[in-house]
């Protein structure tokens, strides 16, 4: 982000802002100040609200640079996984200079290339995954630059939301008084961030288990392979407790952090705490094994809906095993719980960091570290992803030509369909329309004058 090696993640969640400050020296990334703030305005993990998200983004922000002693100009922010699309994507172009060394600048015109006429003009993209270069038929290369060819390729994976989404949020960040340095897929940076090699290699089922929903992701040969999204999540929990006991919002949230068991068995009938009954003024006894059941009647919904869609895709025999994370993960004896419905190989995963020892900071903290470590071909690739949205609402402003329908694999509030089949399919690719193929070829006929 700057010369400093200073990366700052924002994660806006449904029930809090936070932020992480962290600097890069080497392969050494340390987080120097970290905020956190109650959410205003989403829903869902949907920004409903422009002026009410952005005032809760400053106050994070604010408490973040107090403790970091610096001044945070640009943020890296996540984007949730619901209504996310997954399209694979390729481009081709000549190099451009005599001596037919490859430079950043035809990286770029290859990305560009390969965005120009697979996105729908209403969806944006979030990333580019670049998983492979082909310089005149030699395939498998990571990084062209510097390389001598007459032809570049690109095959990768753009992962699009719905344009709405994203304008919002950039609108929100706008107002915050920051600016967008760049999106990125939550599921995508956390698995990438905190699994180890192995893990990413031969696979690891990934939860996040936030507050307004709960996110099931693949992570396999270092790529997304699948992912689910449940909008339930510790809200839901907490709005239950509410609701049975006949207790505030904000007394079920602090009883159920002081008191809430995941497990029921491990939890006592003979602890007993008041709670303060809504519109009885005698404080009403409750044992911490019935606050559990509470707890786990939603939580075994929540998991039985990750455990089918995993089980269709033979996601619950990962090597890796499945790892928890997320703000809801932190209630004790989650990880005994899950284990009684998705079986043994369970974990829980909680930042190390002197600031952040609590899962509820993994996104922050994941979105700071992913962008710290993009090489310098995949941050040109980005560039080219944020110039992305301007390009493409000029070539709204021309003349239209009827396009054919794309037609994507997706995840929404709607469907339970995976972004990415376990066994590497996808659907049908995007059809390319007859104006974008125009604009192409003649683009093509004076790259090669």
């Amino acid at each position: 982000m700057n010369n400093s090696g200073v990366t700052v993640g924002l994660d806006i969640g449904t029930t809090s802002i936070k932020v992480v400050i962290a600097q890069t020296t080497g392969n050494q990334f340390n987080v120097i100040g970290a905020g956190n703030a109650p959410s205003r305005g989403l829903r869902k993990g949907v920004i409903v609200d422009i002026d009410a998200t952005a005032s809760a983004i400053r106050e994070a922000i604010e408490q973040a640079q107090e403790k970091a002693n610096f001044q945070i100009n640009e943020v890296i922010v996540g984007i949730p996984a619901n209504q996310i699309e997954m399209v694979h994507v390729e481009g081709l172009v000549s190099i451009a200079n005599q001596n037919k060394r490859i430079t950043y600048a035809d990286v770029q015109n290859v990305a560009k290339q390969a965005l120009s006429h697979n996105v729908s003009s209403d969806h944006d993209v979030i990333d580019l995954i670049a998983e492979e270069f082909i310089v005149d038929g030699f395939d498998g290369i990571k990084d062209p630059h510097e390389m001598i060819g007459v032809r570049l390729e690109l095959h990768g994976t753009a992962f699009v939301g719905p344009s709405k989404i994203l304008d919002n949020t950039r609108m929100a960040i706008q107002k915050a008084g920051l600016k967008l340095h760049e999106f990125v897929l939550a599921p995508l940076a956390i698995g990438t961030s905190i699994l180890n090699d192995g893990e990413q290699d031969f696979g690891t089922v990934l939860i996040d288990l936030g507050g307004g929903q709960t996110t099931t992701s693949v992570i396999h040969d270092r790529k997304l392979k699948f992912n689910h999204v449940d909008l339930e999540g510790g809200d839901n929990v907490t709005k239950d407790i509410s609701t049975v006991l006949g207790i505030s919002y904000t007394h079920a949230e602090k009883i159920k952090r002081d008191f809430g068991y995941a497990d029921p068995t491990q939890a006592s009938s003979d602890k007993e705490f008041s709670v303060e009954v809504v519109g009885d003024n005698t404080p009403q006894l409750v044992n911490e094994h019935y606050l559990s059941e509470i707890i786990a009647a939603r939580l075994e919904q929540i998991y039985m809906r990750a455990f089918d869609p995993l089980s269709t895709v033979n996601g619950l025999n990962m090597p890796g095993g499945i790892v928890l994370t997320g703000g809801n993960a932190a209630l004790p004896r989650m990880v005994d719980y899950a284990k009684t419905i998705l079986g043994d190989n369970v974990r829980l995963f909680i930042p190390d960091q002197i600031g952040l020892r609590h899962p509820s900071y993994t996104r922050a903290m994941a979105y700071a570290m992913f962008a710290s470590r993009e090489s310098m071909t995949q941050q040109v690739i980005k560039q080219v992803i944020m110039s992305h949205r301007e390009d493409t609402d000029s070539m709204q402003s021309m003349p239209s030509v009827s396009k054919q329908s794309h037609e994507y694999v997706e995840t929404s509030e709607s469907t339970d369909q995976p972004l990415y089949n376990y066994d590497g399919k996808q659907d049908d690719q995007p059809r390319q329309s007859i104006f974008s193929r125009l604009i192409q070829t003649i683009k093509n006929l004076f790259r090669e004058d």
